[in-house]
């Protein structure tokens, strides 16, 4: 019996392990899965959604709010999608202006 609690705790922490390796390799992310990634409650997240102060995914089709990972990572980064947008915008037109 008592292998079997050992057995049992072994493989809790394998599925833990495999579910949290899945959990990295996701580039979208729902409410839920965003207060577990960023460690917000989802009432923070939501009351940050209703100030429009956190990136999220636009879908017309769909009523669930979404998030991309990467926005999220440059958001909790302190980098607006704004500036990153600029940034691609100078970088271009400096490879445009290079003479070779």
């Amino acid at each position: 019996m008592e292998n079997q609690v050992i057995l049992s705790k072994e493989v809790l922490s394998e599925l833990k392990q495999i579910k949290n390796l899945l959990f990295e390799n996701k580039t979208v992310l729902n409410v839920e899965e965003l207060a577990q990634y960023t460690g917000l409650s989802k009432s923070k997240i939501y009351k940050l959604l209703s100030k429009k102060l956190i990136p999220t995914g636009t879908n017309t089709n769909i009523r669930q709010k979404f998030f991309y990972k990467e926005d999220i990572d440059q958001w909790l980064m302190g980098v607006s999608k704004d500036e990153l947008e600029a940034e691609d915008e100078f970088n271009q037109l400096l490879s445009r202006n290079r003479k070779y």
